[in-house]
């Protein structure tokens, strides 16, 4: 495994991150259980794992109790990260609704405060909010309570979760210079936020989370015209109508051109998010140790040359499945 720095915080994270939506269950992720999640934790801190992205909302906190659980039993330095869910439940956030009513300032308190007594810490490397809107940017509300989490020592770092595919929603946010790091939507499919993004996180020295590296599941090769997901699964939906069958065909397409075969997919998809310099780390969701083992290999690989980058390049993809 390999490692880089998480911006200016300095930490050394593990190229390779554990998303742990999937494991937190509930509705949202079906198939999998607490058994299958813990071992697949376990493995990925013994590949050398040492960044874990969780949310208090993951299932209603379940995923941080997980979480919790894996990383003090480990006695491994592993970094965990979390997320502060709007209050109005708004998902993504909404234009024309003010902070008060998605993170007053006593509310983003509580809820870290919260997560702590989940994960069973005193403190938590990083601290997100889970959605942005950039018309928040120059409230105070939020500017209060990652200064305040942090003089207490609640948590050591702050950032946000940018809103899907709206990577340029937080740019004058880093400007401000008082976050320490952006979660992104950044896949094969959606390369946007190269163009404005990331050339601002490095130059603000800004940490990079790209989240959603595989597409949902869409850019593992697995899925197909056929694939069935649980009623009320996330998945049902995201992949509904006529969006498997679109796709196949961009799959179809994309493993065509780089001539391979869609088992070599996700490989592929991971190390093309590490080929960005800017990326600190990626997390992909690992709910089984077969997931977890495969994809810790990737960070040996290293980037993909240019060739491969450059066709890639004419595979994006802009859409919204979460609409």
């Amino acid at each position: 495994m390999r490692y880089r720095k998480l911006g200016r915080t300095q930490l050394d994270v593990s190229e390779i991150g554990y998303g742990a939506w999937g494991i937190g269950g509930g509705r949202q992720w079906q198939g999998g259980t607490d058994k299958e999640s813990l071992q697949a934790l376990r493995k990925a801190l013994e590949l050398g794992v040492n960044f874990i992205d969780t949310a208090l909302a993951y299932g209603g906190g379940h995923s941080e109790k997980l979480v919790g659980r894996v990383v003090r039993e480990s006695g491994r330095r592993v970094y965990v990260a979390t997320k502060v869910p709007p209050k109005n439940q708004f998902w993504p956030a909404r234009p024309g609704i003010g902070i008060e009513r998605a993170f007053p300032y006593d509310y983003v308190v509580r809820s870290t405060e919260r997560s702590l007594r989940n994960l069973g810490m005193e403190s938590v490397d990083l601290q997100q909010l889970h959605v942005w809107n950039p018309e928040w940017t120059g409230r105070d509300e939020w500017r209060r309570a990652f200064e305040d989490l942090k003089r207490s020592g609640k948590v050591r770092a702050v950032g946000v979760s940018i809103n899907d595919h709206q990577p340029d929603s937080a740019l004058e946010l880093i400007e401000t210079g008082l976050i320490d790091s952006v979660q992104v939507i950044y896949n094969i499919f959606d390369q946007s936020p190269e163009q404005n993004l990331f050339p601002l996180a490095q130059k603000r020295n800004i940490g990079v989370l790209a989240r959603v590296p595989l597409d949902e599941g869409g850019l593992t090769g697995r899925i197909t015209t056929s694939t069935t997901f649980a009623p009320g699964d996330f998945r049902s939906y995201y992949f509904g109508g006529d969006r498997r069958n679109q796709v196949v065909e961009r799959v179809e397409a994309l493993c065509r051109d780089l001539g391979i075969e869609a088992g070599r997919l996700p490989e592929m998809a991971l190390r093309f998010c590490l080929s960005h310099p800017a990326v600190s780390t990626v997390i992909p969701g690992m709910r089984t140790t077969r997931n977890v083992e495969a994809n810790c290999a990737v960070s040996d690989k290293g980037p993909l040359p240019e060739a491969a980058l450059g066709i890639l390049k004419r595979h994006q993809w802009l859409r919204n499945f979460y609409d």
